[in-house]
């Protein structure tokens, strides 16, 4: 009564006054409060977290009222580190602390819906045919039909349907196109696992089930760094972010730590409490350098420059003229330097290195019969020839000796480093220059393209009875960081002050940092790590990798720590960062994922020659292979253009196809039949007659076409989309903003190898789906979207790089309105196109082509040189010259029930991964009692795995780093082929089995495991190459150890065999493009960097409306007050960037951090937010990624070849985009295309 009486007027009691009479005290009602008091009230709090690629794998609590999800906050009880370090929590960021706002927001996804034109035409067949496959055909045999809906893409027009019309017409399109054209013309998209492994694996296991492809996502991503297959023979391992504390010296190379790592960025602060140093090394001023203690910025894309020149130093002055004794023997022990390396002599007589001296160039092997072709050689210190444990080919045919003890032939040795003291002769060696490449928005230093060095050799009689000199990789390697050893070398430096490859005065000269900063950095980087044993470290970020000689860039860096052993030692080594790559448990989700458990082996295609072929990014290149050459290359042997390396790659088994042949891969067996062969026989013989052809020499002949796609857990057009105008055109047959010319219109050099079409095919995809919780750019180009569940609404498993967590995303609350998770849409059709195959696909012989896997036999295939069956230079034989065949039987009607049980191939084969396997009969039976078994139908008796929880736990199970006992029969494993016990490492561990119930009451530590190079340990934070180190496990390379010279055949071709200062290439992307009107306002071309952001993850966040208020709410480019002054550019004035790709609106910020001659647009800012129509195209402006096309680099190829070998995600063509260049220039007319009267025109500035 009192509250009603207060709401009156009349009854309000007068309040003191205070102030001298300025002030009064009111006694006012305060039910408002209450409000406040409401909204912060919950029910329950569920553990989650966002599955959002960040590598922060936060562990959240959220908080449900209602049944509604009303906020959330973060997660403290991880468990503890051990006492002298930090713990990780709190672990998050603004960004995840909005994502609650998404699920109830206007932009999420309610419903299942469809392009209106699309779904007119689907009613009205299947009117006129009952069998939906009958119905889509009706669609796609009608030219006009089919254009029509194609053409309507990224133009609105999406309407409400139901799941249940939707799944029948995807499973009716997958039906006719898997009976018509072949299973590997059916393909996904979905990238980093890690970050939700159930979800991922939904779509691969029912695209695996049916013979699909599945597209890689790390090397497209520009995440895989190349360098890392090529030193180590792992795709990416590194330090968990709690190692940082254990450094003592820190450079944060192009990682912007506290922006892209800010869960993980305490640990960076916090261990310069003890002294640690840290040095950032940007060319931007970023956040890191706020953080740290020194800033070096070098000009952009010329890293491997500054490292070189820092390695300069290093060896310099830590290994001639003060030898460490710690940096010698890791070298000695650790590295390949010890290796010997023939000397060829060219025809010009040059002397150039070589391979590697194999035990077989030796009388009788020296003493090795089991693949002595791929073991290597060094002189031991008393000058005998041996061959050290742990080179490749003691991997495969016999155990017990790929180990590296320092032991060879069964005895105690050790290696020499270096030929100096014991040379017979001084050698002339000619090393390939590329720094005096002229390119006007580049430092150069002209020197000879040509540098001959002097190098210590030796002479020995090979078993051929010829003689050849050999030198060690390590005087190589002295050699060709330019050092002076007393050997008479006039293009040797015996001063940092002379300008000569590759002292700091040329680094100088090249990146602009001035050299004695050079100097000194490299000396205290050193210097700390002599004193510690290798506790420096290398923080780097993806942008360095991101440019087309991104290994250039890493192979400098990584040398600059292998020369300082700090790779395998706690607090050191090489911290790559970029997409949260680290699937802690991939042994035990490899069979759910890739349907294992069923059929053997998948298909799998590397994204970036995916997208280059079919969305006919390669008929725009300029860039030429005779551009990249090492003058010392024969240019006659590498012709063509850049595709025509990829199609020899494919033909050799060096790279994956898709799809694989001209011919429906169900269809070989029956012609097999006809002939009287197996398919394997058929394919060998049609390949070499011409009767079949690889898909990839006829990309525009209306057969050899992806024709359905699905994305989930991506926005491929919208974040990840390299050459997003050529996607559009090529790919989706719609609206594009391509400005350049296709090779037909130019003189530009065409393909050897891929048949020539004047006018290529727009429009290849039948279907695209996707499947999202928002929507964003891809579902506004896509025919249908389904509405998947929030990373609050299902169940799955999240692991990260960061810290040595498992942990769930949880279904704090059921899918809105109709959405559902990626499992549950999956399973649905996957139940909807077993019934719809019936009639039209039954049980049916796929014929697979696997390229020459890593961590398998095949990788040894070619040794020496380079042949090619199809030029005649030998047999075409399969899993060795060319890619493996395989032949799988699919049940195409019991797909359903394959999706949902757990297949008999994990009873038969086991699981196993990189080289290794194990017995997995224990953990099937386990399975079976957990989940229950199927009680009837094709999969009866076999373990269930209807739900989310059912896959999360299957990957529990097998996986050895989640179940003690697979760890202990892993490591078992291991043992047998490097004649050790490694046991020891998980034994403590053997009763722990982490269930899902397990890490959603608390994150899990997980357990060491084989398959990775780091201990999970209490003693020590994992580290990447710790157990390499101390547990004496070879590399996967072909020496075994670090391998810092790359010789193969292509690699010394291209000038790469040692690491080299490679400028930025030119794509020629703003010199060839049509004229473009001017509008009154200068331009002028900068350098494109496409770096991180701060509001957003990706391109999720970016419209996120409180994501919105901390920033600028809408596309932005950054450019320097130089540059920006000179084209009459204020802050926050309408600019347009374009090339031959395309062009880009956007607002500018102008700043003085950015140095002049580049522009940074944070990657993935959204199409859907705030964008004018572009001046040039006359359409809504595009996105960062419609300026940029991919260009694959012609070394990242190779295959067949110890580490240089494929396997999905491990090694391959990477979608690099930083060597493009835009025209930017301020905007006249601000048009928004929507005829609502807000357009303007933008004056000149006063």
């Amino acid at each position: 009564m009192s509250k009603l009486l207060d709401r009156f007027r009349y009854f309000k009691t007068k309040g003191d006054s205070f102030a001298d009479g300025h002030g009064q005290v009111y006694h006012t009602n305060r039910d408002w409060e209450d409000s406040y008091r409401q909204r912060w009230q919950f029910d329950k709090i569920v553990r989650s977290t966002h599955g959002v690629n960040c590598t922060g794998s936060c562990s959240w609590k959220i908080y449900v009222k209602n049944g509604l999800v009303t906020w959330e906050t973060q997660q403290t009880d991880y468990p503890r580190t051990r006492p002298d370090l930090p713990n990780h929590e709190p672990r998050g960021c603004p960004r995840g602390a909005s994502y609650s706002w998404y699920l109830y927001s206007a932009n999420r996804l309610k419903y299942p819906l469809v392009r209106r034109r699309l779904i007119e035409l689907w009613r009205e067949a299947l009117a006129q045919h009952t069998d939906p496959v009958l119905a889509w055909d009706a669609i796609q045999n009608d030219p006009q039909k089919a254009q029509s809906y194609r053409k309507a893409r990224g133009k609105g027009g999406f309407i409400r349907s139901n799941w249940k019309e939707l799944n029948q017409l995807i499973a009716a399109a997958n039906v006719w196109t898997i009976k018509n054209y072949g299973p590997d013309r059916v393909a996904g998209f979905s990238p980093i696992p890690a970050m939700s492994m159930v979800s991922y694996a939904a779509g691969t296991r029912y695209l695996s089930l049916l013979g699909g492809t599945c597209l890689s996502f790390y090397d497209w991503y520009c995440d895989l760094p190349p360098a890392s297959p090529m030193t180590w023979g792992e795709q990416t391992d590194v330090p968990e972010s709690a190692d940082w504390y254990n450094s003592s010296y820190i450079i944060a190379w192009g990682s912007n730590v506290p922006q892209t790592r800010t869960p993980d960025a305490h640990f960076f602060t916090e261990v310069r409490y003890k002294g640690t140093k840290t040095v950032a090394i940007t060319p931007d001023f970023s956040e890191v350098a706020k953080l740290s203690d020194q800033w070096l910025a070098p000009k952009q894309g010329t890293d491997s420059a500054l490292a070189m020149a820092m390695g300069h130093v290093i060896l310099k002055e830590f290994h001639l003229d003060n030898p460490s004794d710690y940096f010698l023997n890791y070298c000695r022990r650790y590295t390949d330097m010890p290796m010997l390396v023939l000397l060829d002599e060219q025809a010009d007589g040059r002397v150039v290195p070589g391979r590697m001296l194999r035990a077989s160039d030796l009388v009788d092997g020296l003493g090795e019969a089991n693949n002595p072709e791929w073991k290597t050689v060094a002189f031991d210190i008393a000058g005998n020839l041996v061959v050290p444990n742990g080179s490749i080919g003691f991997r495969w045919g016999e155990k017990g000796k790929w180990n590296l003890e320092p032991q060879a032939a069964g005895h105690e040795t050790e290696l020499t480093l270096s030929l100096l003291i014991t040379h017979d002769s001084v050698a002339d060696v000619a090393f390939p220059y590329f720094g005096g490449n002229e390119n006007p928005h580049f430092r150069s230093v002209k020197q000879e393209p040509v540098l001959t060095r002097r190098v210590p050799s030796k002479t020995l009689t090979l078993a051929y009875g010829s003689e050849k000199r050999v030198v060690s990789v390590y005087d190589l390697v002295l050699a060709n960081y330019g050092l002076d050893r007393g050997l008479e070398d006039s293009n040797a430096a015996d001063s940092y002050d002379q300008i000569k490859a590759y002292t700091p005065a040329w680094g100088e000269q090249i990146t602009g940092v001035p050299a004695y900063l050079i100097e000194k950095i490299a000396r205290e980087f050193a210097d700390t790590a002599h004193k510690t044993h290798g506790r420096s470290m290398i923080i780097l970020g993806a942008g360095v990798n991101h440019w087309y000689h991104m290994d250039m860039n890493y192979r400098g860096m990584i040398n600059m720590l292998v020369f300082c052993g700090c790779v395998g030692q706690s607090g050191g080594g090489w911290s790559h960062y970029v997409g949260q790559e680290k699937l802690r448990p991939q042994t035990g989700w490899l069979p759910l994922a890739f349907a294992l458990d069923w059929n053997r082996p998948p298909r799998q295609m590397n994204s970036t020659s995916f997208f280059y072929n079919h969305a006919s990014q390669w008929r725009y290149e300029k860039l030429t292979a005779q551009e990249l050459l090492s003058p010392l290359a024969d240019a006659s042997k590498f012709t063509g253009h850049l595709i025509d390396f990829n199609v020899r790659a494919e033909r050799m088994g060096w790279l994956p196809s898709a799809p694989q042949l001209n011919l429906n891969p169900l269809h070989v067996k029956a012609r097999a039949d006809a002939a009287g062969m197996t398919p394997q026989e058929y394919t060998v013989q049609a390949l070499k007659s011409g009767d079949i052809r690889f898909a990839c020499e006829q990309p525009d002949n209306g057969k050899n076409h992806p024709r359905n796609l699905f994305v989930w857990r991506s926005n491929l057009l919208g974040s990840s989309g390299k050459g997003h105008e050529y996607m559009l055109k090529y790919l989706l047959g719609t609206e594009s903003g391509i400005q350049g010319e296709d090779l037909g219109s130019t003189d530009d050099v065409k393909p050897e190898e891929v048949e020539w079409q004047t006018a290529a095919i727009e429009g290849k995809l039948d279907l695209l789906v996707t499947l999202d919780f928002r929507m964003s750019s891809t579902c506004l180009f896509s025919d249908i979207v389904l509405p998947t569940a929030t990373w609050y609404e299902k169940d799955d498993m999240n692991t990260s790089d960061m810290h040595p967590f498992i942990h769930p995303l949880s279904a704090a609350v059921d899918p809105a309105w109709e959405s559902r998770s990626d499992w549950e849409i999956y399973k649905g059709i996957a139940k909807v196109f077993s019934e719809v195959c019936v009639g039209h696909l039954g049980t049916e012989t796929d014929v697979v082509l696997q390229p020459l896997q890593h961590d398998s036999p095949a990788e040894l295939s070619q040794p020496f040189d380079i042949l090619d069956w199809r030029k005649g230079e030998c047999d075409l034989i399969p899993g060795k010259t060319a890619p493996n065949i395989a032949v799988v039987e699919r049940n195409y009607p019991e797909t359903y029930e394959r999706f949902t049980a757990l297949g008999p191939l994990m009873d038969k084969l086991g699981n196993g991964g990189k080289g290794i396997s194990w017995n997995t009969q224990n953990e099937v039976d386990f399975l079976g009692k957990l989940n229950y078994v199927k009680l009837d139908g094709p999969a009866k008796g076999r373990p269930r795995i209807e739900t989310a929880i059912d896959a999360s736990e299957v990957i529990l199970a097998l996986a050895p780093e989640t179940n003690g006992q697979v760890a202990v029969k892993a490591w078992e494993a291991l043992g047998e082929l490097t004649g050790r016990d490694h046991t020891h490492l998980a034994l403590n561990k053997e009763d722990e089995k982490i269930r899902f119930r397990d890490i959603q009451a608390q994150p899990r530590k997980i357990i060491s495991s084989p398959t990775w190079s780091g201990l999970e340990s209490e003693h020590v934070s994992y580290n990447a190459g710790y157990t390499n180190v101390h547990e004496l496990i070879p590399w996967r390379t072909l020496s075994g150890r670090q391998q810092l010279y790359q010789d193969h055949p292509w690699m010394r071709a291209f000038g790469e065999s040692l690491v080299a200062y490679r400028p930025p290439i030119d794509t020629r992307s703003v010199t060839h493009m049509r004229e473009i009107p001017p509008n009154g306002f200068p331009e002028k071309a900068l350098n494109f960097l496409t770096p991180h952001q701060k509001w957003g993850i990706h391109s999720t966040y970016s419209e996120n409306l409180l994501m919105q208020t901390l920033s600028r709410g809408g596309p932005i480019v950054w450019i320097s007050e130089t540059d920006a002054r000179e084209l009459g550019i204020e802050d926050n004035d309408w600019i347009e960037a374009f090339n031959a790709n395309g062009a880009l609106t956007a607002r500018a910020v102008v700043s003085q951090r950015v140095p002049p001659g580049m522009t940074m647009m944070y990657h993935a800012q959204e199409r859907i937010l705030n964008i004018p129509g572009s001046e040039v195209t006359g359409r809504r402006g595009g996105i960062h990624n419609s300026v940029t096309r991919v260009c694959p680099k012609p070394t990242h190829m190779i295959g067949g070849y110890a580490q240089l070998s494929y396997s999905f995600n491990y090694y391959g063509t990477v979608g690099s985009n930083r060597d493009e260049f835009i025209m930017i220039r301020k905007m006249k007319n601000i048009n928004w295309l929507d005829g609502e009267g807000r357009d303007q025109v933008q004056e000149a500035k006063k």
